[in-house]
């Protein structure tokens, strides 16, 4: 399949999300564009985000208003996390008023969000949820700026995050797993992100790539496997959008994954989507065995991705343009 037929299946008019994204991500189309627009409108009423939103409460909330978290991964925090992929904004008023929902439910101690009951903060959590407000309109919302103030407070000091370090000080350890601290500062424009932001980002980048997005401990299968959605979990694929996204795409530490990424790309151009979270290996497979949660499943694994192709496509775009975003 030439790359143009491959674009012409990521523009069918079935999935406005993917449609939209490749118009801005891919082809460079400004969001003045005629198409464009009327693309992005049709994202709440046709496709995979329509698919989401009809599932939602009308009171905000996906499944049971007692938790926005569990049951994993069909609560309002794994939706709403879909739904900044899919190119969700804020101008949809069922978006807007979840968001609202979320950020009440979920405060951050110093007026931030992604807190805990006790307004404790966890990597995992507070990560994800400013990137994807930050994708939904609120990157200038002070409870996110809040937000992208902790995560740069409590990133290591020689770069990077970890998910199993609790409290408001810096990461005790590191992990390639961490990787949503960073991808919530790398969705605020570098213009609007602070001095410390920008140490965080450097820093954290640093640390995947002195480590080639992949060497720490033993071999860890299901990091070489690609995902959607992706949740709190990481793979090379993750990696590779997150570090070119910052500017590091000419980057040599990125060539395993580069060279992983050609070599799982389909004869037809296409990339597969492996398989649906939770993906894990070792204890954590034996866990999810005795408590298995309801997978988000959008996509068929073992066949063609649309959301997987337009992030390797993407990040391929970024490699040959000189390495960023």
């Amino acid at each position: 399949m030439p790359r143009a037929k491959v674009l012409d299946w990521l523009l069918a008019e079935d999935q406005p999300s993917v449609r939209y994204r490749t118009l801005t991500e891919l082809l460079g189309r400004p969001e003045s564009d005629p198409d464009v627009r009327a693309t992005k409108a049709r994202i709440p009423e046709v496709g995979w985000a329509a698919e989401l939103l009809a599932r939602r409460d009308p009171a905000g909330w996906w499944l049971r208003g007692e938790s926005l978290y569990t049951p994993k991964y069909v609560a309002t925090n794994w939706n709403l996390l879909a739904l900044s992929d899919l190119g969700a904004t804020r101008a949809i008023p069922a978006v807007r008023a979840s968001a609202e929902l979320w950020m009440r439910r979920s405060p951050l101690k110093g007026g931030g969000v992604g807190g805990n009951s006790k307004g404790k903060g966890h990597l995992c959590y507070t990560g994800n949820m400013a990137r994807a407000l930050i994708r939904f309109g609120y990157g200038d919302d002070p409870r996110v700026r809040a937000a992208l103030d902790w995560l740069a407070a409590t990133a290591h000091p020689k770069g990077g995050w970890s998910c199993w370090s609790f409290g408001d000080g810096p990461a005790t350890g590191r992990n390639l797993d961490s990787w949503e601290g960073l991808s919530a500062l790398a969705a605020c424009p570098r213009p609007r992100r602070s001095a410390a932001m920008q140490r965080a980002v450097e820093a954290g980048a640093e640390y995947y790539l002195e480590r080639e997005l992949h060497r720490q401990g033993p071999r860890y299968a299901p990091w070489y496997r690609f995902h959607w959605p992706v949740h709190y979990y990481y793979d090379l694929l993750v990696g590779l959008d997150l570090l070119t996204s910052l500017g590091y795409g000419s980057d040599r530490r990125l060539g395993f994954a580069l060279r992983l990424l050609a070599r799982k790309r389909r004869p037809d151009g296409r990339w597969n989507l492996d398989a649906v979270h939770p993906d894990v290996a070792g204890a954590t497979a034996e866990w999810f065995r005795r408590h298995p949660p309801t997978p988000l499943r959008l996509e068929r694994p073992g066949a063609p991705s649309k959301l997987l192709t337009l992030t390797a496509l993407r990040v391929e775009a970024r490699v040959a343009a000189g390495g960023g975003a």
